[in-house]
């Protein structure tokens, strides 16, 4: 780049090492404000805390800064035509990652109006791109264009064709589509960005690298296929919502050479030049990422699995090594001196085969059909469940649960009816629902839209569905080995002087579990695995036996009844449900779950009829939380618990993971006052620093009790062991202590507020850890970090007893 042919202008080696610079300047930035940005996103939704909807308007304020205050003098000052082009060019891309990230402020739950939005901004950007750069042709001497050959426009549009499908592969293989709605919008914005790339890299851009004689083809793809590369980088950085961006900063930048080899070959670059190609290669990648993947999940809460992020990081790589292929290829091929034209009929049958080769991977190989999110619709009206038959015992608790049950059942009948009859008139695949008066439905914005104006409902909320893998990930299993006596945690709350010294272990009580699954195979849980046809629900997969590839689930239940030592009440029954999916759910997997506890049915059964109340167990541990992530606000799930409170069964759920900050106590059903919350404490019985902390929202003290939770070892699927922290862990324990103390006196079944206070009135105070004065202060005192303390199994049986 000593000298530019283009005008005739010299430039001078200080120009163009400022030049250099400020590119790998603007690359540093750009890179770094959205890995950030991302990773600011990430911390803030695994700590619980609420989005901040200023962050990506922010960071791109930022970043027009930073690179824009470079830029812009390198756009004016050098004498070479080239390097103002350069500039002027630089400064354009970061005006546009400004103007398109401000679009993140939209929440990502809202993705088609988010794609509807970006589709629109990008095609004003574009028409403002093609007016600037007519104000600005002035401005410099434009470039003589070199003689062409012999040569439809149409091959090199063939080529870019073929190029931007073949970078479409590993999305198709590796991907899945959301909604129809979605990926329609996804589409269109995916064209409106490939045409703001055309005007942004218009034929006035490449003539600066181009003109003069004799043609120098190489010069142009080197040159300026690095300039295009940045603006390119800009572009993408700016393209979908947080975390969809990040594959295309690694993919589109190599496309810049492709689209430089395809103006080599034309030799020739009048006005229209080049905005085919140009929107058709750029559209093509851009489309991958955000029609295949949904933005939600490119989240750290998958990353510890081959999920959704390990997919992506893959197609990602491999987008980078077809992009680098085709720069070389077309590079080599196309932008010699020398080099021939393809034939435009080769170049169509091309892109013809490639085109045909999508379609067969995305159904061969791939993960066909339509993926998106539904919609879970919520109901003014819930059931009455006030002056039920008193009554404890396992006589009375399957009486009042047999009353909520019908009264359940019969409201949502009455109050649903006319609502599914419109949804069966307009064939909208629905899912009723009775716990909380509910149903889940397929939809996007306009259903939604329609839905809420009905008088009837109360809102509507998204119910997040997981798109599908191309391959599922390897089952967990546990490498410790299997316990030689009872673990620390067991001995910290006393459960085994409960077993050695009352004789209490649980039987005659039964613990629910709604998670991941259970191992029913494992031989610390075969033996005690309630059995029947109603004891095992997987609305997720359809299995029809307890089965466990997370091992979450396998490893709660252990801790509540497993044998051989790991389980706190090791004589209890279990039945279990699958409400999680690859460590995510919704409001409806969870509603299935607690609605299958409230009344059993058997395969294939209609919860509305074949519900059997008499066969709900008497304690449920919850080791899982509803965020807004997965479509929950606040008082979701609160009909669903009110009910379970109703019927005498005991909802047991774990506080979070999100501490120590105050206020953590945040996913459904945790802050709930009829739910028993427990946050976890470590072997020094000191609470954990990620136990989170209350009060919980409308001031609710939480949590309620502490149980050992760091370092806890229990059952893993295929018979193995493992230790894992979290208030997870910590909250079968609690629930297998009340199946000891229910266990030891029957009477006691679902009498609810006497187990309550039984277990305030016996647990042990504990430290708060590492919360200093000023800490727990700020949470409203040691209440809200500890609740009334550690849980003591032997002390709350004798008192169950006494």
């Amino acid at each position: 780049m000593r000298a530019d042919y283009s005008s005739g202008s010299a430039s001078s080696p200080g120009a163009v090492v400022a030049t250099v610079l400020i590119g790998c300047w603007a690359v540093g930035v750009t890179v770094v404000s959205q890995t950030g940005g991302w990773a600011v996103d990430q911390v803030l939704l695994l700590t619980a805390l609420d989005r901040l909807v200023l962050l990506w308007p922010l960071v791109s304020l930022l970043t027009v800064v930073a690179i824009g205050t470079a830029a812009l003098p390198l756009a004016m000052v050098p004498r070479s035509a080239t390097i103002r082009s350069t500039g002027r060019v630089w400064l354009a891309g970061t005006l546009t990652l400004g103007v398109l990230g401000l679009l993140r402020a939209i929440p990502p739950v809202h993705h088609e109006a988010y794609l509807a939005v970006l589709a629109v901004t990008a095609t004003l950007l574009a028409l403002v791109a093609r007016w600037a750069s007519g104000r600005v042709a002035g401005a410099d001497r434009w470039p003589a264009p070199a003689q062409p050959r012999a040569l439809r426009p149409s091959v090199a549009t063939w080529l870019a064709l073929a190029a931007g499908l073949a970078l479409l592969v590993p999305w198709v293989w590796l991907g899945a589509l959301g909604g129809l709605l979605e990926t329609v919008v996804a589409g269109l914005a995916a064209a409106a960005v490939g045409a703001l790339a055309a005007a942004l890299l218009d034929a006035r851009f490449w003539g600066h690298f181009t003109g003069g004689q004799p043609p120098r083809p190489a010069r142009l793809v080197l040159l300026g296929g690095l300039v295009a590369g940045v603006v390119l980088l800009l572009v993408g950085a700016g393209t979908g919502q947080s975390g969809a961006q990040l594959p295309l900063l690694v993919a589109l930048p190599p496309v810049g050479f492709a689209l430089a080899a395809l103006h080599a070959l034309t030799r020739r670059h009048p006005r229209t030049a080049g905005r085919t190609w140009t929107a058709w290669l750029v559209g093509l990648t851009v489309f991958g990422p955000l029609a295949f993947t949904d933005p939600e999940e490119i989240s750290l809460l998958l990353a510890s699995t081959r999920d959704v992020p390990f997919w992506v990081a893959v197609a990602t790589g491999a987008g980078l090594v077809v992009a680098l292929v085709l720069a070389i290829a077309y590079g080599l091929l196309l932008a010699r001196p020398a080099a021939r034209p393809p034939r435009p009929a080769l170049a169509g049958l091309t892109a013809l085969v490639l085109l045909v080769a999508v379609g067969a991977i995305g159904v061969g190989v791939g993960q066909p059909g339509l993926h998106g999110e539904r919609l879970f619709v919520l109901l003014h009206e819930q059931a009455d469940l006030a002056d039920l038959p008193a009554g404890t015992g396992k006589a009375g608790r399957d009486a009042r649960a047999e009353q909520v049950y019908r009264r359940l059942v019969a409201t949502a009948e009455r109050t649903q009816a006319e609502l599914r009859r419109d949804l069966r008139r307009l064939r909208l695949e629905h899912r009723p629902y009775y716990l909380v008066n509910a149903i889940e439905v397929d939809g996007g914005p306009v259903v939604r839209a329609w839905l809420s104006s009905r008088p009837e409902v109360a809102r509507v909320l998204v119910s997040q569905r997981l798109r599908p893998l191309p391959a599922p990930a390897a089952p967990a299993v546990g490498d410790a080995p299997a316990p030689d006596g009872p673990p620390w945690n067991i001995t910290m709350i006393g459960a085994d002087r409960v077993w050695s010294a009352l004789g209490v272990t649980g039987a005659g009580v039964t613990v629910g579990s709604s998670d991941s699954g259970v191992d029913g195979r494992h031989p610390t849980l075969v033996g005690n695995f309630r059995g029947g046809d109603d004891s095992w629900f997987d609305p997720w997969n359809g299995t029809r036996t307890p089965t466990d590839r997370s091992g979450h689930g396998t490893h709660t239940v252990g801790s509540a009844v497993g044998r051989g030592g790991i389980g706190v009440a090791p004589g209890a029954n279990w039945v279990g449900c699958v409400n999680l999916d690859r460590n995510l759910g919704n409001p409806a997997s969870y509603l299935d779950c607690l609605q299958f506890m409230l009344a059993p049915f058997p395969p294939g059964g209609d919860p509305f009829t074949d519900g059997r109340p008499s066969r709900a167990p008497e304690i449920l541990t919850n080791s899982w939380g509803c965020p807004p992530i997965e479509g929950c606000d606040p008082g979701a799930l609160r009909p669903a618990t009110d009910a379970l409170e109703a019927a005498g069964i005991l909802v047991v759920a774990a506080a979070g993971n999100s501490g120590p900050l105050c206020d953590s106590v945040q996913d459904p059903p945790a802050p709930y006052p009829d739910v028993l919350t427990v946050g976890a404490v470590d072997q020094r019985r000191q609470v954990a620093a990620f136990s989170s902390r209350g009060p919980a929202p409308g001031g609710v003290a939480k949590p309620d009790l502490m149980a050992p939770g760091a370092d806890v070892l229990s059952a893993m699927p295929g018979g193995g062991y493992a230790t894992l922290d979290g208030t997870s862990m910590a909250t079968p324990q609690v629930a297998g202590v009340v199946a000891l103390m229910w266990s030891a006196d029957p009477d006691l079944i679902g009498d609810l507020d006497r187990t309550r206070q039984l277990l305030r009135d016996t647990a042990t105070v504990v430290p708060t850890g590492t919360d200093s004065a000023e800490r727990t202060d700020a949470c409203g005192g040691t209440r809200n970090v500890i609740g009334a303390g550690l849980v003591d199994a032997y002390a709350a049986v004798r008192a169950a007893r006494g």
